[in-house]
C-alpha cells in the first residue's frame, strides 16, 4: 500500500459509497452517493478509472457487474494521512498536532485522549 495512487474527490466519493455498501451494482453505488447524484455513465467511468488504479474490481453476473473494493478504508486513510503529514508538516505528526493546538481546533480533552491511545498502543 506504499505506492497508492492519489484519488480525485469524485473517485473518493465512489470508494466511500463502496466501503459503506460493500459489494454493489452500479445503480446501488449511484443510490449510495450524496445528492446531487451523478449520472450512471459518470459513475461507470469513475469505476473504470478506479479499476485501472487498482482500487476496485468486479464480478460479472451476465451483463451486470457487482463492484467491490480491493483497498480497505483503513489502508487508504492511513496512506492518505501519511501523505498529508509528509506534504504539509514535513512528516512530523507532532507538528501537525501542534498546528491544530495553535489553531484551537483540538481541545485539552482531545489531547489527553490521544495520549491515552498512544500509551495503550505502546503497551500492546
Amino acid at each position: 500500500m506504499s505506492s497508492v495512487k492519489a484519488l480525485t474527490k469524485a473517485e473518493e466519493q465512489i470508494m466511500h459509497a463502496l466501503w459503506k455498501t460493500g459489494p454493489a451494482f452500479g445503480k446501488e453505488i449511484v443510490d449510495a452517493l450524496p445528492d446531487p447524484k451523478p449520472h450512471y455513465n459518470t459513475v461507470a467511468t469513475l469505476l473504470k478509472i478506479l479499476m485501472e488504479k487498482g482500487f476496485v474490481d468486479f464480478k460479472a453476473y451476465g451483463k451486470s457487474h457487482q463492484y467491490f473494493t480491493l483497498v480497505s478504508k483503513d489502508d487508504y486513510s492511513r496512506n492518505t494521512m501519511k501523505h498529508f503529514v509528509k506534504g504539509y508538516f514535513a512528516g512530523s505528526f507532532s507538528d501537525m498536532v501542534s498546528f491544530f493546538v495553535k489553531e484551537k481546533d483540538i481541545s485539552v480533552n482531545d489531547l489527553e485522549q490521544l495520549l491515552e491511545q498512544i500509551k495503550n498502543a505502546k503497551n500492546k
